[in-house]
């Protein structure tokens, strides 16, 4: 069977049909990203949890699009849950917080992992985003600033 027709592989992958002993070759392996949002005090919250990279960022960069869409213009992502950020990840980011800006709004980020905070610090992007430690703080020190 080689259609092209994707085949359910062993959890975590896609395969296609390769004739062998397996019966697949990998196409990717699944990077699980959970994306959800809600809103607090008039600010629309974005919680993520997972992987931010080439695969899963444009999965968030469609719900900052929505969200500003739907006239959202001031968001803060939580990044508490996010086990790794690549650069794909920071350049959604940096397209989000224009696409909020474009409207007077803003996007702060809600992040305390070290490793995560790294990438921030050595891109320069903490001179560019507000980053907190807790939701209720970003949410606050967003409310201060209108």
């Amino acid at each position: 069977m080689r259609d092209g027709s994707i085949l359910p592989g062993a959890p975590g992958r896609n395969c296609l049909p390769d004739g062998g002993d397996n019966g697949c070759m990998a196409l990717e392996e699944s990077v699980d990203l959970k994306l959800d949002h809600h809103n607090k005090d008039g600010i629309e919250i974005v919680d993520v949890e997972g992987e931010i990279d080439v695969y899963t960022a444009p999965r968030l960069r469609e719900l900052l699009i929505d969200l500003v869409g739907n006239g959202h213009y001031q968001l803060v992502v939580n990044m508490e849950k996010v086990e790794f950020l690549d650069s794909t990840g920071l350049g959604v980011l940096v397209g989000g917080l224009k696409r909020v800006r474009a409207h007077d709004g803003s996007l702060d980020l809600v992040c305390t992992q070290e490793r995560i905070l790294k990438i921030f610090r050595i891109t320069g992007l903490t001179k560019v985003f507000g980053i907190h430690t807790t939701v209720d703080e970003a949410i606050a020190n967003r409310k201060a600033e209108r």
